[in-house]
């Protein structure tokens, strides 16, 4: 019932759709303008530097928020369970940002919402995965590779600190945490597929190139 409850919590956060808000507080539906995705990446190359900033915060914090929510629903229980329970939180806001129900499951890739999932993962964990990030866009140019990269790292990181008892739960919690996270980088790495195309063929748009018609967030 935890895990439900988890899922529920985040997936409710995860329908605050920052992008689609800050578009149509501009006159415009996100969906319909470069990529159709109402992520932070295509909020950058359809509105600006701004736009792009505060979609990006907005993601981040959503999932923050349901993370931080459910371990106040259940911190003052007696388990050792509790990171796994922030991780369902997670995966509910991805889910409400990549699929909401308010918007006929047409959302983002949840690059973003992965990224504040990462935050509440621990400093090892959000040092690592931003050094990825930064420092693969910035030699490549490439955010949906960033994207690719970090989300398969975060499945090997949590397995290396999980089986170090870094995050104190029980082998059968560390395995479904283990479980959990890997569904979601398939999921993240499923919605690129157009992205890793792209690259393979070598026609990916970079963050910097302008009037892109496709974008990897």
């Amino acid at each position: 019932m935890e895990r439900v409850i988890s899922l529920a919590v985040g997936y409710l956060f995860g329908l605050f759709q920052t992008a689609y808000i800050y578009g149509k507080m501009n006159g415009i539906d996100i969906r319909e303008h470069g990529s159709g995705n109402a992520g932070s990446t295509n909020a950058l190359r359809v509105l600006g530097k701004k736009a792009g900033v505060i979609v990006l915060l907005g993601d981040v914090a959503k999932t923050v928020l349901a993370v931080a929510a459910v371990r106040l629903l259940f911190g003052r229980q007696d388990t050792d369970w509790l990171p796994l329970l922030g991780l369902y939180a997670a995966a509910g806001a991805i889910l409400g940002h990549n699929f909401p129900v308010h918007l006929g499951f047409k959302g983002g890739k949840g690059i973003a919402c992965t990224a504040g999932l990462v935050l509440t993962l621990g400093p090892i964990v959000t040092a690592l995965e931003a050094s990825t990030f930064l420092l693969t866009v910035l030699l490549t140019g490439y955010v949906s590779l960033g994207s690719i990269l970090v989300v398969v790292e975060l499945v090997i990181l949590l397995v290396v600190l999980g089986q170090t008892g870094y995050y104190g739960m029980s082998q059968g919690h560390l395995i479904e945490f283990y479980a959990v996270c890997a569904v979601l980088s398939a999921m993240a790495i499923y919605r690129h597929r157009a992205n890793i195309v792209r690259l393979l063929h070598g026609t990916e748009n970079k963050i910097l190139k302008k009037k892109n018609k496709e974008v990897e967030k």
